[in-house]
């Protein structure tokens, strides 16, 4: 694979470690939204069970951010240290 196909993927990569993140956070969104609908009926069992789905979720939104972050930076070095700034752009 040359060199700008794998800049390609990585770039894909990116964008689908984004589009997770988002669809996580969503989730987390909703489980905070049962979480508060939950205090009004009082149901024990997802007083019990909510909160460990919570956590799990939160951390699973950490994970991904910080992975995103890691996989960026090593993208960006790819890019550098490959100096493919000169072959996407002939001109500069």
């Amino acid at each position: 694979m040359d060199k700008l196909k794998k800049l390609e993927l990585m770039d894909k990569i990116l964008r689908e470690l984004d589009d997770l993140k988002n669809s996580q956070t969503s989730v987390l969104k909703k489980l905070a939204q049962i979480e508060a609908d939950n205090i009004n009926l009082g149901v024990g069992l997802l007083e019990q069970k909510l909160p460990d789905l919570h956590a799990e979720v939160d951390s699973g939104v950490t994970i991904v951010t910080d992975l995103h972050q890691e996989f960026q930076e090593h993208r960006d070095k790819f890019y550098t240290e490959n100096n493919l700034a000169a072959v996407q752009d002939p001109t500069a």
